[in-house]
């Protein structure tokens, strides 16, 4: 089997490709990437001697694109990953919908001319703002967790969220690239009759992750820890309750390799993907975990509000257990001891990360 992946020098397309090299006997990988990302050069050396043919390319060019030979299927890991993308940072807004959106349209027109499958990564910031910000919601120590007592909206239940829940606009500029990249797809694959499968994802995290505070925020909030950089709890009244699911690459990976060895035909096509309640977790549980694992750090409070903030998300991963057969293999604590081992053999990564 051939595979292209696309972002295959990020944190995510770097891992996808080792997990399925170790699993799959036979498969060849051939990635592409831009390489504007600081660590992305590391990762093109690692993945070489991996046996990854690595591309210098930019899927924004058509002509970038054409030149990549044929594959049984693509694995599209090129976005940026940024909620915050177009409206704070770096990027434009127009950049972020040439990179997100406009660059989905080559990588659909290589899938229908090799007649490869996709399998698109999204994301869990495609749900509407208003519905996440209004989730029934009790105060547990240090965390929110659900009021199991009240009416949960449809799409929602006690495991989190799936993919039935509510896209209803705004769901940020970011978000909107990424469910009308999903629709693109889903057009395409029907009309040139190609499989496509989309997976929602909650947090991707792990060693070697590119950690800043707007993405990759378990990395990024443990290697700061260790090295007593600034630390704040944006929002919500500055305590660090708010909550995210967190999963290890190596677990998606084992989903999207379920996804194509599947034969099936119609069906669902969009799924939701994460650590789920088991790996569910407060800035403010990640910060006494941080306190435990190294020494105490205090992170200062900031109750101003941030664009896009909520204060819950975690995936119900149902789906995909029920089709699949799929469930995450790695406990949180697992990964954040990962990170943490990181963090300590690599005490300039929060240099060699910024953008």
């Amino acid at each position: 089997m051939k595979i292209l992946i696309t972002g295959v020098c990020g944190f995510v397309g770097s891992a996808l490709a080792e997990w399925l090299l170790r699993w799959r006997a036979g498969l060849s990988i051939t990635g592409i990437d831009n390489l504007i990302r600081p660590g992305s050069e590391g990762n093109r050396l690692r993945l070489r001697k991996l046996g990854v043919t690595v591309i210098h390319g930019d899927i924004r060019s058509a002509s970038d694109v054409a030149t990549l030979h044929a594959a049984d299927w693509v694995i599209d890991a090129a976005a940026n990953p940024s909620v915050l993308a177009g409206v704070c940072g770096t990027f434009s807004s127009r950049q972020l919908f040439e990179h997100n959106l406009a660059a989905l349209v080559n990588v659909l027109e290589f899938a229908k001319m090799h007649g490869a499958g996709l399998l698109l990564l999204s994301s869990s910031r495609v749900y509407s703002i208003p519905v996440l910000a209004s989730l029934p919601l009790r105060m547990d120590e240090d965390r929110f967790v659900l009021d199991e007592t009240a009416k949960l909206p449809a799409g929602l239940t006690l495991e989190g969220i799936g993919s039935g829940f509510s896209t209803a606009p705004p769901i940020s500029l970011y978000g909107s690239t990424k469910l009308a990249s999903e629709v693109v797809a889903l057009e395409y694959g029907e009309a040139f009759d190609f499989p496509v499968w989309i997976t929602r994802c909650g947090v991707l995290a792990g060693a070697g992750q590119f950690g800043t505070p707007d993405q990759g925020i378990f990395s990024y909030w443990i290697n700061a820890h260790l090295r007593r950089r600034p630390l704040r709890y944006i929002g919500f009244d500055g305590t660090g309750r708010q909550v995210r699911d967190v999963f290890h690459p190596r677990d998606l990976a084992g989903l999207l390799d379920a996804q194509m060895s599947c034969r099936r035909a119609g069906g669902q096509r969009v799924y939701t993907a994460g650590g789920g309640t088991a790996n569910a977790m407060s800035l403010s549980q990640l910060t006494a975990w941080c306190d435990t694992r190294f020494e105490a750090f205090a992170p200062a409070a900031d109750t101003a509000d941030r664009p896009y903030d909520i204060p819950w998300v975690v995936m119900d991963s149902h789906d995909a257990g029920r089709d699949f057969g799929w469930k995450i293999e790695t406990p949180a604590v697992d990964l954040l001891e990962e990170i943490a081992r990181h963090a300590e053999d690599n005490p300039d990564w929060l240099e060699r990360s910024r953008l």
